[in-house]
């Protein structure tokens, strides 16, 4: 019986395609799949932030009444007794002689609000439906998971909006670079000689151009009369022409070696055109690790997205996204009074922890020889 079990296995084995064998190694990955169910998870968050978050997070002073307002925590039990259905407290400001009268917040523990689900709120527009269902919310009041900002925006909407708004500028980036990296480094690599030459000149001069000082030249042409979305396109659109001669080296270098192969011989003997042969033969005997390096270029992108949203170089109010929510940590008094400020960072950590690991495991997995040199 074993034998029969290890017989079948083996016949499995060797007539697995690629794609079947890259999935069964990368399931034998542990930290991988964790980091794959992690991934899928804050993707699903970004794509229905507008159903999942309670509020519209372009919306300043949503609660006027809680502005620096501490995360709240839903319960079910208290002094009063048990419930069924979490709930949070009401809350209480007035100012203080301690703090030099400025506005104090307190808890109300005799305030229950019950927490509801699939309630009506702010209309939005997912997927280009018309909507105004939410997940949770609360019949009278307000509540917030990660507190509010200094303008009672609610955080943890804004920062559901951020990832939905950092993966978009990273899939747009990386699109744009895919294409440029395929199509310059599959016409170097095909044909060599003079065009490769000239390519790979351009590419090393792309290569060499610093990040940082071309947005800070760029930034001083762009007028500020621009739209969130038209602002949202340019960075994309400037990410991706920045991000693509990595690739590209790659795909020339692999069609240098498979341009002389004997398939290709017999394919331009039966009349096909370099297009026909880039597209059709040399690159999807590349397919693995172009779509390992997509993957690995994720991280990337959102890291550019956020480092320029940070210093005041790429997205801005009202468009949420992960830099634009850092710019709110770089304060004293968000350090020493409003923590809760540092909750995006988390979901940013995680968001470029899960494509790196899942990255790598891809890596491993696309690798034929990578369990033989273990």
């Amino acid at each position: 019986m074993t034998a029969t079990i290890d017989r079948k296995r083996r016949e499995a084995y060797y007539t697995a395609s690629q794609r079947q064998l890259i999935w069964a190694r990368f399931r034998r990955n542990t930290s991988a799949m964790i980091a794959a169910g992690v991934l899928l998870f804050l993707i699903l968050l970004g794509l229905f932030s507008d159903f999942v978050a309670p509020y519209d997070p372009t919306i300043a002073g949503a609660d006027k009444e809680y502005t620096n307002g501490a995360p709240q925590v839903p319960q079910f039990c208290d002094h009063n007794g048990c419930s069924a259905r979490p709930f949070i407290y009401g809350i209480k400001r007035e100012r203080s002689i301690e703090t030099n009268f400025r506005w104090v917040t307190s808890i109300d523990t005799e305030d229950r609000h019950y927490i509801r689900f699939f309630v009506q709120g702010d209309p939005y527009r997912m997927f280009g439906i018309p909507g105004s269902l939410h997940l949770f919310g609360v019949e009278d009041g307000y509540v917030h998971l990660f507190g509010t900002d200094d303008l009672g925006k609610d955080i943890f909407s804004r920062t559901l909006h951020a990832i939905e708004t950092s993966m978009a500028v990273g899939t747009l980036g990386v699109l744009i670079s895919f294409v440029m990296a395929l199509i310059i480094g599959g016409v170097a690599g095909y044909f060599g000689g003079i065009t490769d030459a000239i390519l790979q000149m351009i590419t090393d001069a792309i290569r060499t151009v610093p990040a940082i000082p071309l947005f800070m030249a760029l930034a001083a042409f762009v007028p500020d009369t621009w739209s969130a979305e038209q602002r949202f396109f340019f960075i994309s659109i400037i990410l991706g022409f920045i991000g693509w001669p990595t690739l590209a080296r790659r795909v020339r270098t692999h069609l240098l070696v498979e341009r002389n192969q004997e398939y290709v011989l017999a394919a331009r003997l039966c009349g096909a055109s370099p297009g026909h042969i880039i597209a059709r033969h040399l690159l999807p005997s590349f397919t693995s690790y172009i779509i390992v390096d997509l993957v690995i270029s994720f991280p990337y992108m959102v890291l550019s997205e956020t480092a320029l949203s940070f210093i005041g170089l790429g997205l801005k109010d009202p468009v949420t996204s992960l830099g634009v929510l850092l710019q709110n940590t770089t304060s004293a008094d968000v350090l020493l009074n409003y923590q809760w400020y540092f909750i995006p960072v988390l979901f940013f950590i995680a968001l470029v922890m899960a494509f790196v690991f899942v990255g790598d495991g891809l890596r491993d997995a696309a690798d034929p020889y990578a369990e033989a040199r273990k």
